[in-house]
């Protein structure tokens, strides 16, 4: 179980990066990542929604039907962006007490 935990990690790692080098070190107000968050959550709904009825997938024609490695890797990039949010709040040290 380590061993898959430690490569879904290692995906979460690279996905973080290839954040940063997208959009720079990113330090918003709990808020906002809350909102980011959110709209990640929202692509994996998405995602895992058009794969169970693709009849709804309104992008199939054009790139083919949504699959289940889609809705994965929509979840590594929530895991990524909570990683982030994470990150922010220790740098901005915004925690209580």
């Amino acid at each position: 179980m380590a061993e898959k935990t430690g490569a879904v990690l290692g995906e979460v790692l690279a996905e973080r990066q290839r954040q940063d080098a997208k959009w720079g070190q990113q330090d918003h107000d709990p808020s906002t990542w809350l909102m980011v968050l959110a709209e990640e959550v929202g692509e994996a709904n998405q995602a895992v929604f058009e794969t169970l009825f693709p009849t709804y997938d309104k992008r199939a024609a054009q790139h083919g039907p949504r699959t289940l490695a889609e809705y994965r890797q929509e979840l590594i990039q929530v895991a990524a962006v909570a990683v982030a949010a994470i990150e922010s709040l220790d740098r901005q040290d915004q925690l209580p007490g």
